[in-house]
């Protein structure tokens, strides 16, 4: 008498675990794919030329700058590979690109790895420190960059 695992042969490779490691290895793929046509329309279109994109929303309700005003024109300049512009409108941006891009290819080559790690409590931790330390600097930016005396320096 054949049972059912007889009928359906060798177990083929592309199974349900195998699906799963090909859509962690292919987000990273995904989000780099988006965030490359995003900056390539943000380099076609330019945020200087009024009535193309939105404005910041804290900046017309408060009259203060949050810590992304000018980023669009920075990533703008940026992709024009004008550094001192992208810096004149937004230097969180210009030191976070580096940063994102190496988080992005460390994720990419995890994501591809053969070896699958669950994290551990001493990851947890470091990874809750970044973010911590990420949440500072941010806000500490917004607040430098609404400061008359450093508004030459930080403000868009």
């Amino acid at each position: 008498m054949r049972t059912r695992s007889d009928r359906r042969g060798p177990t083929p490779i592309a199974g349900p675990g195998r699906a799963v490691v090909v859509k962690q290895a292919r987000d990273p793929l995904v989000v780099g794919a988006l965030t490359l046509a995003a900056t390539a329309y943000v380099a076609l279109v330019d945020p200087n030329s009024p009535g193309h994109y939105l404005t910041c929303p804290m900046l017309s309700l408060t009259g203060l700058y949050c810590p992304a005003c000018g980023g669009l024109r920075a990533v703008h300049d940026l992709a024009h590979l004008d550094l001192v512009g992208a810096w004149g409108m937004n230097p969180l941006v210009v030191l976070a690109v580096p940063l994102l891009a190496g988080a992005w290819a460390r994720w990419l080559r995890r994501s591809w790895s053969t070896r699958s790690r669950p994290p551990t409590e001493a990851s947890n931790r470091r990874s809750t420190r970044l973010a911590w330390i990420v949440l500072v600097v941010v806000v500490c930016f917004g607040v430098l960059r609404n400061v008359p005396a450093l508004a030459p320096w930080l403000a868009p």
